[in-house]
């Protein structure tokens, strides 16, 4: 065979070779951006969690154990929500029970499972202009917020916060409008800090209140309704649904936080001598 021959098989083979390569390459790639990162967990969780510090003594020890890392997309209950409808996320830490039973119902989630409890307080100006202060329910509080036109600061982003607060306007016969009411789409730290700076009232859970509360020229002035109860739950993102969800570090967490030590560790976080949460997979 002439030397001329030999290159033209040889460029050939190596074309063939290229082509082989490229191609694998393709459907490696397509495989593994379709599989579930088993090192890595995406969950989508509240401001609250990650404002108030609970995140940030959680998640480390989970880590350690489980060799997982931890990949953490704090935003309101609503948009946790989505980005787990769409597959974006494989585990939610969420405190809105309708939008998680209605979240249930479609499909979306399994293996739901309590985590802990807080309630919300609205805070406002130590001298509370609108008189609330002491007040047992929340809907009767904010009438008397409209009926003095003080500024109220809203997230307005369809948290579990938001919709709570709608829940109070709405069992209040009031449909908040006007240059009083604040409704800015930002998490409940930004809220907060929006209400110390405009003097306003504000709807918030007391474990984010307790980590700003250094920060805070604002009063606690109605608690204790049982309408303020806030309840938090954790659900895995049904693989049915998304096979490229990592159900089992989904399950992983699960377990920890539902776990002795997981539930220790929330009730030993606490500010100005008060729990931030109370644990509800294993009471006292």
């Amino acid at each position: 065979m002439k030397p001329e021959a030999h290159l033209r098989l040889a460029g050939k083979q190596v074309w063939r070779a290229f082509l082989l390569f490229a191609l694998l390459t393709l459907l490696l790639g397509s495989h593994s951006a379709a599989a579930p990162n088993a090192q890595r967990l995406r969950l989508a969780t509240t401001t609250s969690t990650e404002n108030s510090g609970l995140l940030a003594v959680l998640l480390p020890p989970f880590e350690r154990q489980s060799g997982l890392r931890v990949d953490v997309i704090a935003v309101g209950t609503g948009k946790a929500l989505k980005l787990a409808e769409r597959g974006d996320v494989d585990v939610v830490l969420v405190h809105a029970p309708q939008a998680e039973e209605a979240f249930m119902a479609a499909g979306f989630g399994v293996n739901r499972r309590a985590v802990m409890v807080n309630d919300f307080v609205i805070l406002g100006p130590p001298a509370d202009a609108a008189g609330t202060r002491s007040l047992r329910q929340g809907a009767e509080a904010l009438r008397k917020i409209v009926g003095a036109a003080s500024p109220f600061v809203s997230r307005g982003d369809e948290s579990g916060t938001h919709q709570r607060e709608k829940a109070l306007w709405k069992a209040a016969g009031i449909e908040p409008r006007g240059a009083w009411y604040l409704s800015i789409g930002r998490g409940m730290g930004e809220s907060l800090m929006l209400a110390n700076e405009k003097r306003a009232y504000v709807l918030t859970d007391r474990g984010t209140y307790l980590a700003y509360r250094g920060r805070l020229d604002l009063a606690v002035l109605v608690e204790g309704d049982a309408a303020l109860l806030n309840p938090y739950s954790i659900i895995a993102v049904n693989p049915a649904r998304h096979r490229q969800a990592n159900y089992r570090g989904a399950m992983a967490l699960i377990a920890w936080v539902t776990s002795v030590e997981g539930q220790e560790v929330i009730r030993g976080l606490r500010r100005f001598g008060q729990p931030l949460f109370t644990p509800t997979a294993v009471p006292e």
